[in-house]
């Protein structure tokens, strides 16, 4: 399930081993990678696995920059994908070229820094939209509905996430997630403190809250179909009619992991459909890995939040990289943290 932010590190200890076995050493999202598959890993190889995780790109890649040793694999979006191997981070695995990658759909090779996939694997994708209380929320459809039940008085809550949360207003605006024109960022920015009376914090632990009815509705991810699984007739999940951001995360090896034969071969092991059918029964995520579509179960295969119909998929957008146009958004987040 997606980014959902953990604030303990996991350790996994999947398998007794010697001292001088091989190891490897995973940073992910939080709760974002099934257990079953490191297990599996683990059970095959001998190689024992580590789990740290993180709440947003960019909290990894402050680690990572400013020194953090030990880890030898990432799960970037792919924006940060961009932003990773423009500043020399990431390993060559020649991914690409590893039997069974023909399995990846060719569409989510979509780092413009690795064309070729000669550094990273598409991993899973998503979409970020609405998770409610179906008692305090009603049948919400749209970002205005959303933002209606805090004018109304409820409590609903954004993600702690410049881009997401700008993002919503660009799109309710009818432009780009990615623009750089200062004023559609500005526009995108006063739609969110307009509406921000009811907004009453960003943050990325929202759906236990929303599931005790102490918040209404939720800025949150697609994964949130796993708590819905587990409370139908509490909460569900939507996609905004205006549209919404997807994500998608690759698998990468950092330039500066000490096990990147290992690292390799827990890529090369994520390449198989049933690995990735696996991790998708848990974690209710798109995969890129199309014979693995055929092995989800159907109650998630058949589930149109997870894997939408064209249509709405045409009104789902991703993030790329801005580079130093990044500053705009900047600008506006502390304006609209400063208003809350």
């Amino acid at each position: 399930m997606k980014k959902m932010h953990l604030a303990a590190t996991t350790a996994l200890s999947l398998a007794p081993l010697a001292a001088s076995a091989e190891t490897l050493s995973l940073y992910n999202w939080g709760d974002y990678i099934n257990p079953a598959v490191l297990e599996a890993f683990t059970e095959e190889t001998g190689i024992e696995i580590t789990l740290d995780s993180y709440g947003s790109n960019e909290e990894m890649l402050a680690k990572i920059q400013a020194g953090a040793t030990g880890y030898d694999i990432v799960f970037p979006s792919v924006h940060m994908h961009d932003i990773m191997f423009q500043l020399g981070l990431l390993a060559k695995t020649d991914i690409g070229q590893a039997p069974g990658f023909e399995n990846i759909d060719p569409q989510f090779v979509r780092a413009q820094t690795d064309p070729d996939a000669e550094y990273c694997l598409p991993y899973a994708w998503g979409n970020v939209g609405i998770v409610y209380n179906k008692e305090l929320a009603g049948d919400i459809k749209s970002w205005d509905d959303f933002f209606a039940l805090g004018a109304a008085g409820k409590k609903i809550t954004l993600l702690d996430d410049l881009r997401e949360t700008i993002g919503i207003g660009l799109i309710v605006n009818g432009n780009s997630v990615n623009s750089t024109d200062p004023a559609e960022v500005e526009a995108a920015a006063d739609y969110i403190i307009d509406h921000i009376s009811g907004v009453t914090a960003f943050t990325y632990d929202s759906v236990p809250q929303v599931i005790s009815g102490d918040v209404a509705a939720a800025h949150w991810y697609v994964g949130a179909n796993l708590y819905v699984s587990e409370n139908p007739e509490t909460i569900g999940y939507m996609i905004p009619e205006e549209g919404a951001t997807m994500y998608q995360e690759d698998i990468c090896v950092l330039e500066s992991a000490p096990n990147k034969d290992a690292a390799k071969k827990f890529l090369e092991f994520y390449l198989r459909p049933e690995i990735a059918a696996l991790n998708v029964e848990q974690q209710m995520n798109g995969t890129p890995n199309v014979p693995a579509q055929k092995l989800i179960p159907e109650a998630i295969a058949g589930n149109a939040t997870i894997y939408p119909p064209q249509e709405v998929m045409d009104k789902l957008q991703i993030f790329e990289d801005l580079g130093r146009d990044l500053q705009l958004y900047n600008s506006e987040w502390t304006r609209i943290k400063t208003a809350q």
